[in-house]
């Protein structure tokens, strides 16, 4: 056929009606045999794009995808991948699937360690895993791994031995794009490396962006003793940061490697000193406040919904369609500011 064959067109060559042909497609009522037969055989000669569908529902198996993510109760950063996952959902409702999210507190590894083994003991067919904790990470995958459950990651990448899919961005390309934006901003000067609320030694996310930072500055000679890098906990930001500040004057440019950009914002303009460049990442509401404000002057986009529906989609298409899962799937560095902030808010 030199057009793309509707309903109609596929029940006449099937010998059945449209009714039929539309229940075979979704999944909808009762069909004898001889009919799922019929439209089958109809869908496969004429390669009709949707005979996948049809294919897939011979198998009356259900499919359990669990998604185990922060609690965007913790931070907000996380609730564009709340709706990539529903978005995920939505297409796929024509399939034998039930995927569910399982929150834990991206403070606490012990909150991941117990959601990490209560999901274990559901026994998923796949598993989305948001690995913050490094080697709380591991010590999960392997087990789901053993367990013969299928494994994808997003937002942080885990080398591992069995080459787990990632969803997400090239971190230490990201800090050199940091890099790259406060070299244009401040030609001369100091620069910091700010690290919030994260547990540096189990953040791998952090240090791969802190190394690209790094090695970009490298690559241009730059003098080491003029980057600093400074850990920030709640208790102590304001105080710390304030600290650091007055015993670097000459400080003029600094990198937040975490979605915390706005808490160091509202500090620099307390301590009257707007003129510090500030690079940072997400798009949070907070973020943009100060973007809009010129406190902040770029932000990394890291695309959390896309990374999360495109983790859920690599799954469902496995299961339902028997296709290969990619090693990784790097999502583009999106540069953020005033004058195009407005195309990336949903």
């Amino acid at each position: 056929m030199d057009k793309k064959p509707t309903i109609k067109d596929i029940a006449l060559l099937a010998g059945v009606s449209k009714g039929t042909v539309d229940r075979v497609l979704h999944n909808r009522g009762k069909v004898s045999q001889k009919a799922f037969e019929s439209v089958n055989s109809v869908l496969n000669e004429i390669d009709y794009e949707p005979n996948l569908i049809a294919r897939n529902l011979k198998n009356n198996k259900i499919y359990y995808i669990i998604v185990v993510l922060p609690d965007p109760a913790f931070d907000p950063y996380w609730v564009p991948s709340i709706n990539g996952i529903q978005e995920a959902i939505k297409e796929s409702k024509a399939f034998n699937l039930s995927i569910k999210i399982h929150y834990f507190n991206p403070d606490s590894t012990e909150s991941f360690i117990n959601v990490t083994e209560s999901v274990l003991t559901l026994a998923p067919d796949g598993i989305l895993l948001a690995p913050l904790f490094y080697k709380e990470a591991v010590t999960a995958m392997q087990k789901f791994l053993d367990q013969g459950i299928c494994v994808s990651t997003f937002n942080n990448q885990i080398l591992f031995q069995d080459n787990i899919n990632f969803v997400g961005q090239d971190l230490q390309q990201s800090g050199r794009v940091a890099a790259k934006l406060l070299d244009v901003l401040q030609s001369k000067g100091e620069f910091a490396i700010v690290h919030v609320n994260e547990k540096y030694e189990n953040s791998v996310f952090m240090q791969e962006k802190e190394k690209g930072f790094k090695n970009y500055f490298s690559e241009k000679e730059f003098n080491d003793s003029l980057i600093s890098t400074i850990q920030l906990q709640d208790s102590n930001i304001e105080m710390k940061f304030n600290a650091f500040i007055n015993q670097n004057p000459k400080l003029n440019g600094v990198f937040v490697t975490t979605s915390k950009a706005y808490q160091i914002a509202n500090i620099i303009i307390d301590a009257n000193r707007l003129d510090i460049s500030i690079v940072g990442y997400d798009l949070i509401s907070e973020n943009i406040n100060y973007l809009n404000q010129g406190v902040i002057n770029f932000l990394i986009h890291q695309n959390p919904k896309r990374q999360a529906y495109l983790g859920v989609m690599h799954l469902i298409e496995h299961f339902v369609f028997g296709k290969k899962i990619p090693a990784i799937s790097l999502l583009p560095i999106d540069i953020i500011n005033t004058e195009n902030a407005r195309f990336y808010l949903d």
